[in-house]
């Protein structure tokens, strides 16, 4: 049996959860384990491709990331990424990579 695909508005939903304050880092992060690292889960295969990319990037960095090094300002990053077009995306993956985080 296979599981359901990861849609934009679950991504959304738990991001902002957490900006919220409703769970920590930790239940975000273990979140993104169990949703993004089994390579059978289809990710938002109703959105294009470049969605799907910012989608990928947003839950691989919160997946790997130290919690120590999330920033709240990741959330707002997140969600411009999310809205990323062809013209802006190598932009807003950059703001949200570097600027989501503390090095």
């Amino acid at each position: 049996m296979t599981q359901p695909m990861i849609t934009k508005k679950q991504l959304i939903d738990i991001l902002t959860q957490w900006d919220q304050k409703k769970i920590s880092s930790e239940q975000l992060q273990e979140w993104m384990v169990t949703h993004f690292d089994p390579p059978d889960i289809p990710i938002a295969e109703d959105e294009t491709e470049l969605i799907q990319e910012a989608m990928h990037v947003i839950m691989n960095e919160y997946e790997l990331a130290k919690l120590d090094k999330f920033k709240a300002e990741g959330y707002e990053f997140a969600m411009q990424f999310l809205q990323c077009t062809d013209e802006n995306f190598v932009q807003l993956r950059q703001k949200f990579i570097h600027e989501g985080f503390s090095d």
